[in-house]
């Protein structure tokens, strides 16, 4: 066990030196021990066309590294489908049809609050709300595809994943919420790159989408 400690302690260490992301806060469902899904789609939301195509790239690309089905947005979505708000019961509807297509679960990312190195410019955007839904959780932030000031003159990006369960005969529910503070959203390649890495580190973490056995001796893969 001596050697595992040590081994997480490197780990944690190398995050804080080297990354520009910062995981700051996390919820996990009590009643859930690890999480599987056999497909999970990927949504960064986002004003920026560019950006969302950058991060869900990454994250998608990272998932299927570690044996995970992930299908990014940009390609499930019609070009049309983020320039309109959707109602609630249309997002429903795409959730249905998510189950028709094989999904399992939704990983969905989003800025939820910013701020300057010096003073608070803009407050926290849905920070300490919590969504039980996939449905509710993107109903409510969608007019961040169309705010296309939403990024500007902000030091510091306070984000939020969060991983849903729309399982066949399960409740769909919210079944991981990580924060994580991006430092250097100026470099977005930089930016998506060290976000990532957080979140799928705490996703292993935690045991879910990416399942490893922990042994005395480290981390079998």
């Amino acid at each position: 066990m001596k050697s595992l400690y040590a081994y997480l302690v490197i780990i944690l260490l190398l995050f804080c030196n080297c990354s520009s992301s910062e995981l700051v806060e996390n919820w996990k469902n009590p009643d859930i021990d690890t999480f599987e899904a056999q497909k999970v789609l990927v949504i960064g939301i986002s004003p920026n066309m560019d950006n969302r195509k950058i991060f869900e790239r990454k994250l998608a690309s990272e998932l299927k590294k570690n044996g995970v089905e992930a299908v990014r947005s940009i390609d499930y979505f019609e070009k049309s489908f983020t320039k309109t708000p959707k109602t609630e019961e249309e997002v429903l509807a795409l959730e249905s049809q998510l189950l028709e297509k094989g999904f399992e679960a939704i990983l969905l990312s989003k800025v939820v609050g910013v701020q300057d190195r010096v003073t608070v410019v803009k407050a926290y955007r849905n920070l300490d709300k919590t969504f039980s839904s996939f449905k509710d959780d993107y109903y409510k932030n969608q007019d961040i595809f169309r705010d296309k000031d939403y990024y500007e003159e902000y030091q510091i990006f306070h984000a939020e994943s969060s991983l849903y369960c729309i399982c066949p005969e399960k409740e769909r529910e919210l079944i991981w919420k990580g924060s994580i503070d991006i430092t250097e959203p100026e470099n977005i390649r930089k930016a998506v790159g060290d976000y990532v890495k957080v979140l799928v580190w705490a996703l292993k973490g935690q045991q879910l989408l990416i399942i490893e056995e922990l042994t005395d001796e480290g981390i079998d893969i």
